[in-house]
């Protein structure tokens, strides 16, 4: 899929939240809970523009990017499940490091949940590492980070 990313707007809503229950929804079984991407308020974060959005419409994937004081947050990357294995979501993660370079953050950061730990591989793969470990509403996550190289090399 080489749709372009675009900012998602207030049409887009509902292959939003679609997405998101279609790609979390299987991860219930194994973390034991609904995990917190499926707990977003979505139509909130659409107005701040914090979600971007690939496919034609409808939307085909979803990235929500947070801007925190230090780096771009990676709140949630998720991909409808017949798409995996296609690369969309390193798409998706590769669109967010351009988006931290153009604000000017060293790097990006996510949590994921312990046990997703596919989603962690990949993560790893891609040059994250993690960070830390904590306990947030009963789930166990992972923080992980990826520094990212500026221009003229400095990162």
């Amino acid at each position: 899929m080489e749709a372009e990313i675009r900012l998602a707007g207030p049409a887009d809503l509902a292959a939003v939240e679609e997405i998101v229950g279609a790609a979390y929804t299987p991860w219930i079984e194994i973390i034991g809970m609904r995990p917190m991407p499926l707990e977003g308020d979505y139509a909130a974060l659409i107005e701040a523009g914090h979600v971007f959005v690939a496919g034609p419409a409808p939307a085909r994937a979803l990235i929500v990017l947070i801007p925190e004081d230090e780096r771009l947050l990676v709140d949630n990357v998720a991909v409808r499940p017949e798409l995996h294995g296609q690369g969309v979501g390193r798409r998706l993660l590769a669109f967010a490091e351009d988006r931290a370079r153009a604000l000017g953050k060293p790097g990006t950061r996510l949590i994921t949940n312990e046990r997703m730990t596919t989603n962690i591989a990949l993560y790893e793969r891609l040059g994250y590492r993690e960070t830390g470990r904590e306990l947030i509403n009963g789930r166990s996550v992972v923080h992980m980070a990826k520094d990212l190289e500026t221009p003229g090399g400095n990162g």
